[in-house]
């Protein structure tokens, strides 16, 4: 597909984002709209109090005034920018958060904070803020599938990158930009899209996540007092889809506004860790009931899958609960030897557990690229010889086996028990699965505001 370079591309995706109508959605769009929602908040509500949000909350305290801008979860306010960044950062701290599977970039996180502190500055229905969610995500993913998989493979943390552009289109519907004013605001947004996969299962990770959410609704609200930008903020000859893709696919891009919905290629996933590892817990948890009492006698652990699953994640000896997030070697000997795969497991407590540990050093890889990412094939071999194997071929949470809405409430029940904020789980889901009757969208953010 060829495109101008005149800008007419950036004013299609802006003018298509501000005149969806949530009437006007297929049911199923406007239903994994609310599921991605209630899954942000499950993930906000456990990861509030992880130390890189606490972390930069205090510095972020030490930069100018706070203000009265919820941080969900803790009981405590910030400024508007910095509520947004924080509940961002929450929200992907665990890894825990929605995955859209053709690109591995978590749209709610950057998109959903933002839409949530605007509703606390005017009135804002539940049906409006449904449709800037669905509008955010639908652009950074966009955006993010034109430029896949060269640039997450280039070292780009794709969440961050792309999100900002989501943040950016949520700001621009809620504060009423018009077309022009928009694609000013994917200008400013362009020169703040950064975030590396180096920072993976550290604290930096966090910071490019707040800084997608907080910098897309800087880029709105400049844009809003007329601060101009190129007319080709994307596809222009140095825009940020040509710089940021080694190789660009303009058809995901511009084809089918309105038609096709990535926002439907969005999964959850049922284990805190990255999502190229859900098949491998899955059948390593299928296998455990056979081993539990014969631990001791595996051998080895031979892991048959795509090969992106060994470059994303062959990560012996980790040393912190979030690179264990990444790490195929932890992800085996948890699953393994405790049976379980929660946020536990996936902490710094079970990263220095003896037993885990031990088993990590039998793990082998074997590539299969006939294999679906979503797939994975795990076989233990024993010290007399047997094979015991599981295949999983399309891991629960994935499009193929996507969790239902019963158990997407479960995890925010479990989730928010996690992180212990003092929150009624059931009155925060009761309004999040009957969001577009609300007349008035911030009811969300006084029902998860936590305790002090």
């Amino acid at each position: 597909m060829t495109v101008a370079r005149d800008g007419s591309l950036s004013r299609a995706l802006a003018e298509a984002a501000l005149g969806w109508r949530w009437t006007d959605l297929p049911r199923d769009v406007q239903r994994q709209a609310l599921r991605s929602l209630v899954n942000f908040f499950a993930c906000v509500l456990a990861g509030f109090r992880d130390p890189a949000v606490t972390t930069a909350a205090r510095v972020f305290a030490r930069i100018g005034p706070g203000g009265a801008f919820t941080r969900i979860g803790s009981g405590m306010t910030a400024s508007l920018l910095h509520a947004a960044s924080l509940n961002a950062m929450a929200a992907n701290v665990f890894d825990f958060d929605d995955t859209h599977l053709p690109t591995v970039a978590h749209p709610t996180a950057p998109v959903a904070p933002v839409a949530l502190a605007l509703s606390q500055t005017r009135r804002v229905s539940g049906i409006e803020l449904l449709e800037a969610i669905t509008a955010g995500v639908e652009l950074e993913c966009r955006i993010a599938l034109a430029i896949s998989p060269g640039h997450y493979s280039r070292g780009w943390h794709i969440t961050s990158t792309c999100g900002v552009f989501g943040a950016t289109t949520a700001a621009a519907r809620l504060l009423g930009l018009d077309a022009r004013q928009t694609v000013w605001a994917f200008g400013s947004a362009a020169v703040q899209g950064a975030g590396l996969v180096e920072t993976l299962g550290t604290m930096a990770k966090s910071l490019s996540v707040g800084n997608a959410a907080s910098n897309g609704l800087l880029a709105a609200w400049l844009a809003e007092e007329g601060f101009a930008g190129p007319p080709a903020p994307l596809e222009g000859e140095r825009g940020f889809v040509p710089v940021f893709g080694p190789s660009v696919n303009w058809a995901a891009l511009a084809e089918g506004l309105g038609e096709r919905w990535e926002i439907l290629a969005n999964t959850f996933k049922p284990y805190p860790c990255g999502v190229v590892l859900n098949p491998v817990i899955e059948a390593c948890l299928a296998l455990r009931p056979v081993v539990a009492q014969r631990l001791d006698a595996i051998v080895r652990v031979e892991l048959r899958a795509h090969p992106l699953l060994r470059e994303r994640t062959d990560r012996p000896g980790v040393t912190s609960g979030k690179l264990s997030q990444v790490s195929a070697q932890h992800a085996v000997a948890v699953s393994l030897t405790r049976g379980r795969a929660g946020l536990n497991e996936f902490s710094d407590e079970a990263v220095g557990d003896g037993a885990v540990r031990a088993f990590e050093r039998l793990l082998t890889f074997v590539d299969d690229e006939s294999m679906r990412v979503e797939a994975a094939e795990v076989t233990l071999v024993m010290a007399d010889g047997e094979r015991l194997i599981h295949r999983v071929e399309a891991a629960h949470g994935s499009l193929a086996s996507p969790l239902t809405d019963d158990e997407l409430s479960a995890k925010c029940r479990e989730l928010t028990r996690h992180g212990d904020s003092g929150i009624d789980a059931d009155a925060l889901l009761d309004t999040l699965w009957n969001l577009e009757r609300a007349p008035d969208a911030s009811v969300l953010l006084g029902l998860a505001s936590g305790r002090r």
